[in-house]
């Protein structure tokens, strides 16, 4: 086992809510919701701060990343059976002869082939990345995990070493 410092972070606040299902060839389940839960692990050496990094700062970056999934239907870009079109301010979803019409501002149309909490989890995990990069925050950091939980005990997690050393 790696001897070193990590924080963790999960909060009430840290959550949620947003529709989907889960489509593949052969099998789609019906539209339903969650009240999803996040968490994420950070793995890092201390910064001059005395910290790995500020809760703070995790904390407000996965609002912000979050913000734009809450009260939306979850629409999965890069799905290899879904027919997804613009049609106005209406977004047109097909699978097989199903077909579900949703305003334009009630979806979150992600870089995901799934819905699923592992694909939600990846999501957000590079999301938090990206962010981090630009504020060049991540010098110090080794790994970071998140974790998407769909309810009580039921989660999934995406984890990435990010050091170069």
């Amino acid at each position: 086992m790696r001897s070193g410092f990590s924080i963790h972070v999960t909060n009430e606040n840290l959550k949620f809510s947003a529709a989907h299902f889960i489509a593949y060839p052969g099998f789609r389940e019906p539209l339903h919701g969650h009240d999803y839960q996040v968490g994420v692990r950070v793995e890092g050496n201390l910064a001059p701060t005395g910290y790995v990094l500020d809760f703070g700062l995790i904390k407000k970056l996965i609002r912000q990343i979050t913000s734009g999934l809450n009260e939306r239907t979850i629409i999965p870009g890069n799905s290899d059976c879904l027919v997804i079109e613009r049609v106005g301010n209406e977004l047109s979803v097909l699978y097989g002869t199903d077909h579900f019409v949703f305003p334009l501002s009630d979806v979150a149309i992600l870089p995901i082939a799934h819905s699923s909490a592992e694909e939600l989890a990846r999501y957000i995990w590079t999301e938090l990345h990206d962010a981090l990069q630009a504020l060049d925050a991540l010098s110090e950091i080794i790994s970071m995990e998140v974790s998407v939980a769909e309810g009580p005990g039921q989660s999934a997690v995406y984890s990435e070493n990010i050091a170069k050393f």
